[in-house]
């Protein structure tokens, strides 16, 4: 007996189903056991090994790693955050069995308190009922089309989980929004604070009970080649951004540290936060994740897997009675 997984240039893609096919009694007995162990979080050593390939070209055919002008970099958090979670949650990976739950991508959310409406990068959702489902598009095809970068053990794991299809958004469970802050850091802040902040605002403006969730991405590096600055003077005349680091990272961290947080429905604010740092210089070199401080430390409220659990623990409270 064997499993099947399929190459794709440098990444690895399996199926759930072959698992089911091919070893039912791992499946059943051995992987419940393996997912709920203490988990080791993949998220953030998937987006730095992802974000370390130059694949985004912008109008000059410049190519980078990251553009501000492009959600590649946001798309890529946010799967990491799904694909953790279900594997810590196992009443989320029952329902996405069960075909109870499917996502959905940049969905247009509209608070009906404010009569304002926004775009979220990823939701968790039932399918509408006036659409049909056409199951062609699952969250481990994101992983082409996103050039997602998996390492072995990682491709298995999510050969093993069952089969999240995107459908059109009916009711959203969960909203992510994702942003990152990689230069001219204290200028920055503003917008970024009032870009994530009004996301929450939209998320519970249109259903209380859905769950909000925000990450962002801070770049620690010392120097920085800004798209915006180099648009055609890469090649010949590179401008370098300095940063004063710690002192820039810092700043970003401490701010998006005052964002709103609820702990119970009815409140205003994120019911999860993430804040990952990241050393990126954007030309090339490999992005490094950023496990010292500023970056949170474990066991604090804005860690990558103290989010991950907080998510799962609310989704299995919240929705336990769905379906």
């Amino acid at each position: 007996m064997s499993l099947r997984i399929r190459v794709h240039s440098g990444f690895i893609v399996g199926r759930e189903d072959d698992v089911n096919l091919r070893f039912p009694i791992l499946h059943t007995l051995v992987l419940p056991w393996v997912l709920n162990q203490k988990m080791t979080m993949y998220g953030p050593d998937i987006l730095v090994r992802t974000l370390s390939l130059v694949t985004r070209e912008d109008r000059y055919k410049n190519k980078w790693q990251y553009h501000s002008r492009s959600d590649h970099h946001s798309k890529v958090a946010c799967w990491g955050i799904v694909f953790d979670l279900m594997r810590a949650c196992p009443l989320l990976r029952k329902h996405v069995a069960g075909d109870l739950v499917f996502f959905g991508i940049n969905h247009e959310m509209k608070d009906f308190v404010q009569d304002q409406k926004k775009d979220l990068d990823l939701v968790i959702c039932t399918a509408s009922s006036a659409a049909t489902l056409s199951r062609s598009e699952t969250f481990a095809s994101l992983v082409q089309a996103y050039q997602i970068q998996l390492a072995p053990d990682e491709a298995l794991e999510l050969a093993r989980l069952p089969e999240l299809y995107r459908a059109p958004v009916g009711s959203v469970l969960m909203a992510l929004e994702a942003k990152a802050c990689m230069t001219a850091h204290q200028r920055a802040l503003p917008r970024l604070y009032s870009e994530l902040n009004s996301s929450h605002l939209t998320v519970h403006g249109a259903s209380d009970q859905a769950i909000a969730a925000g990450f962002t991405m801070v770049n620690a590096a010392s120097r920085y080649l800004s798209p915006d600055l180099n648009k055609r003077n890469r090649q010949n005349d590179p401008e370098w951004s300095d940063h004063r680091q710690p002192r820039d990272a810092q700043l970003a961290v401490d701010k998006m540290r005052q964002l709103p947080r609820r702990s119970r429905t009815g409140d205003a604010g994120y019911d999860a936060l993430a804040i990952v740092v990241v050393d990126c210089t954007n030309d090339g070199s490999p992005v490094r994740l950023v496990e010292t401080p500023p970056a949170p430390q474990p066991g604090e409220i804005y860690h990558y897997a103290s989010m991950i659990d907080r998510l799962a623990h609310i989704y299995a409270t919240r929705f336990k009675d769905f379906g």
